[in-house]
């Protein structure tokens, strides 16, 4: 018998479960996340993705899931609701840049991509040129940019401060952390970090600059952060009050 493995002989796809259930007229999918620690059935609605997971027990079957589901619909209908309405990156729709709401205006026949001026009222404005259907994509792209740039210099000045030596800085677009650090010194951010006010953008490029010296949470972590970082508690605290809400621009 070989002792290797044949390589077109591939492990079988992990099985993706979900449960459809029908709110107002509507089909809602809500996945089902096995957890071998759990001991109950539990509901959670994410504002960042805008979606519905059951967490069950390995022993729990699908029907009895799909049970639990229906039993809470009124549950998921109320917590839904509740989420912040969508804003798309369209003409007219407000998005905060660096803090500050910025009224989108779109120049079909105006040069160039995307920048930033004053409305007809003085407001805060981006003004978009080109085609509508390349409206959101333009914007988003803008909007990444200035998040590269923004979070590259802070993240110099706070590893100068600490003497530190960082890698590679990458931007996704996660729902479940706003940055983070490897072992070898990479960097990841949020872009959506762009649109909170700048003093939430340094901290977490100062949080994660931090890591390079402790890549832990523990006390001499965050002795680290307050030292290039002293009001990093304001910084959470706006986080933790309005950070999921910058999830639902351009969605």
């Amino acid at each position: 018998m070989p002792l290797f493995r044949r390589p077109d002989l591939k492990a079988p796809p992990k099985r993706c479960e979900a449960i459809e259930l029908e709110l107002d007229g509507e089909a809602l999918c809500v996945s089902i996340r096995r957890h071998p620690q759990a001991r109950r059935l539990t509901l959670r609605v994410r504002s960042a993705t805008r979606d519905v997971t059951v967490t069950a027990p390995p022993h729990v079957s699908l029907a009895a899931a799909g049970d639990f589901v229906r039993r809470h619909r009124e549950w998921i209908r109320v917590r839904l609701g509740r989420l912040p309405e969508v804003v798309r990156f369209e003409h007219g729709a407000l998005v905060p840049v660096r803090g500050e709401p910025h009224r989108i205006i779109h120049l079909p026949d105006a040069r160039g991509t995307v920048w930033l001026g004053l409305d007809d009222e003085g407001g805060p404005a981006l003004f978009v040129a080109g085609e509508a259907p390349y409206v959101a994509r333009r914007v988003t792209d803008h909007l990444k940019r200035e998040a590269r740039q923004d979070i590259s210099t802070a993240v110099q000045r706070h590893a100068v401060a600490v003497g530190a030596k960082i890698g590679r800085i990458t931007l996704r677009d996660t729902s479940s952390r706003w940055g983070s650090c490897s072992a070898k010194g990479d960097l990841s951010f949020s872009w959506r970090l762009i649109m909170a006010p700048t003093f939430v953008l340094d901290y977490l490029a100062a949080h994660e600059v931090a890591h390079r010296l402790e890549l832990n949470h523990g006390p001499r972590f965050w002795k680290v952060v307050e030292s290039i970082y002293p009001a990093r508690r304001e910084a959470e605290g706006w986080l933790r009050h309005h950070g999921a809400s910058l999830h639902r621009y351009g969605a």
